[in-house]
């Protein structure tokens, strides 16, 4: 059949063929893993200040797009739940038809098609802010009508035969109970805010993908640097998405009438 030879770790079979086994593998997958480490690691120390400097440009989008979002969504989802045919139904149509079109095509066409229609020039930092805005705006609002519409009648009903006002209701009942059904999600759509910022890199933002593209570019170490650059995400984006996950396991609650 064949013999092992102990010099050189492989198997040599009758017919001349020769298959290494896996002795000679795992010393040298070991030797290369730490290399490859110390390499993500060099690199990360030496281009430190620049994937800094790229993260807060991210940072920055972020500091636009979370609160515009946030706060417009949560206004439109609220004035959708009230004032449905009027608010309501064009909010949905809008959320509807923006559904359709990949965030990268909507920042090109508000970065190139509108700004030449509209004959104006925008710096691309305000473009990716308003596109990824507007994105953010939606489905907050998508998220907060669902939730106000979903909520339990019983509830409402219960506190008016408790003799509570309007207000109270709303304060001590509806508010904490929304707000406790909301959160998680809000957050998980907001981190996937924070990712869709390196579509900003594709209209010559300088945000830590185009700066990762940038060092590419010189060095040529796309393993490495794109690993860096996956690292950095993940320690952004993991512990956000960790607390969702946490306020959803320990606060949301199927509120729906059994």
């Amino acid at each position: 059949m064949g013999e092992l030879s102990s010099q050189t770790n492989d198997f040599r079979l009758s017919n001349g063929r020769q298959i290494y086994v896996l002795g000679y593998y795992l010393p040298n997958f070991a030797l290369h893993l730490g290399s490859f480490r110390l390499n993500v690691f060099a690199i990360l120390t030496k281009y430190r200040v620049e994937f800094l400097l790229g993260l807060w440009m991210t940072l920055k989008l972020c500091l636009f797009i979370w609160p515009i979002g946030i706060f417009v969504g949560t206004l439109l989802g609220i004035a959708g739940a009230r004032w449905k045919i009027v608010v309501g139904i064009p909010s949905k149509f809008a959320s509807f038809t923006l559904s359709g079109i990949p965030i990268l095509v909507f920042l090109f066409w508000l970065h190139y098609p509108l700004q030449t229609i509209l004959d104006v020039q925008i710096k691309p930092f305000y473009t990716a802010v308003a596109a990824l805005s507007i994105v953010n705006v939606l489905l907050v609002s998508d998220l907060i009508r669902g939730v106000l519409k979903d909520f339990p009648k019983q509830y409402i009903m219960a506190a008016r035969v408790c003799g509570l006002s309007t207000r109270r209701t709303i304060q001590s009942i509806q508010l904490p109970i929304i707000f406790r059904q909301v959160v998680p999600s809000l957050l998980f759509i907001q981190v996937a805010m924070l990712q869709a910022t390196l579509f900003a890199s594709l209209i010559s933002v300088d945000e830590i993908f185009r700066i990762a593209q940038r060092i590419n570019s010189e060095v040529y170490r796309p393993v490495e640097i794109y690993t860096a650059l996956a690292v950095m995400y993940l320690a952004v984006c993991l512990p956000l998405h960790g607390l969702a996950a946490w306020l959803k396991a320990r606060f949301t609650r199927d509120l729906s009438e059994q």
